[in-house]
Parts: structure tokens; sequence; C-alpha cells
């Protein structure tokens, strides 16, 4: 089912801004304990309304977002992939992150690697990125496979400080990719 609003495809997947039919089943993700495990806490039906605002505000501005990802057979949603800003203070930052959370009926099935891999291009190509980073609590080995298995190097560890009084995310690791740009 392919719709013309998608950014960015795979053979698989669509990478798109947001809609509203998109924000039931991102509510419901997002209060799901397997899918935010690594998380400090669920998000309310209000919290993630809020984050797909502020996706959609982050696209108009950038150029790119953390896209709603949907399977191109079904047209159904699945979650999300894609790069954002990140402002926050740590050594790693400011800089533009890779990010992806996908439901789980979606998982095992090879789709956040190949979402990841598709905007990593896009990050260099289109978006005419330097550097892409990805950072995960350093107990989310499943994300860490992806970072790797995309051709992101391990840059180091650090204290995440959105979650810095949260005891289980003491540590976090941050992944990166740095485009080398010839002279033309």
């Amino acid at each position: 089912m392919l719709n013309n609003n998608y950014i960015l495809t795979t053979p698989r997947l669509g990478l798109r801004n947001w809609l509203p039919s998109d924000e039931t089943p991102f509510i419901e993700m997002c209060q799901d304990r397997e899918v935010m495990r690594y998380f400090p806490s669920l998000l309310s039906a209000e919290e993630s309304l809020a984050l797909i605002e502020r996706l959609k505000a982050h696209h108009k501005k950038h150029g790119f977002t953390y896209f709603a990802v949907d399977v191109l057979e079904t047209g159904e949603f699945i979650g999300f992939c894609g790069l954002a800003v990140q402002a926050w203070q740590s050594e790693f930052t400011p800089g533009v992150d890779m990010g992806w959370r996908l439901k789980k009926s979606a998982w095992g099935k090879g789709y956040a690697t190949e979402a990841a891999k598709t905007c990593l291009h896009a990050a260099e190509h289109t978006f005419d990125l330097q550097e892409v980073l990805a950072f995960t609590p350093d107990l989310n080995l499943s994300s860490q496979h992806v970072m790797k298995k995309i051709g992101l190097e391990f840059a180091g560890t650090f204290q995440h400080p959105k979650i810095a009084n949260d005891n289980r995310f003491k540590t976090c690791v941050a992944y990166k990719k740095t485009f080398f740009k010839t002279e033309g």
C-alpha cells in the first residue's frame, strides 16, 4: 500500500511525517511495559500526543525527525525511526541522534535495522549531516546490536541527564558514525 507521503522508503517500510491516525496506536505502544522497558516510565496519552507534536515541529524546522514507520504491504503503523537534534548536556551533545521505537508485534523482523540503515544513508546523502549519534542505556543490548549492525561505532559511556535519577539507567552508551565529505 504505497503512500505518496513517504519521505523515505525501504523494501518493506515507509517513513513519513506523523498523521492523526498514528495517535491511538502510538499511545498504546508508549503504554506497553515491554516496549518502554528502557525508559524511566510509560507515557500517558497526553505525553504521547505531545511527543508527536514535538516530532512534527522538529520535522518542520529541520527537515527530518523520528519519522512514523508503516509496513508498506499493509500500511500498518509500527512505530518510529529517524533523526533528531539533541541539545541536552553531555560530552556527545549537541548533535543529531538516531532513534527508533517499534511496537512489540514488529520486533524480530529486522524492521529496526532496515529503517535505521535507510535513515543513516539519508543522514549523509539527503540531510547532509556530518555525524550521527545513537544513545541507549547499556542494558539495552537489542538496540546496541542494531547500532553495530548498521555500522555505528562505540563512542563511549555517559550519564544521560534526563534519566540521571533513575538507578536502572546509570550508564548509557553512545555510538556514532562520522561522514567524511570529499571536496569535489
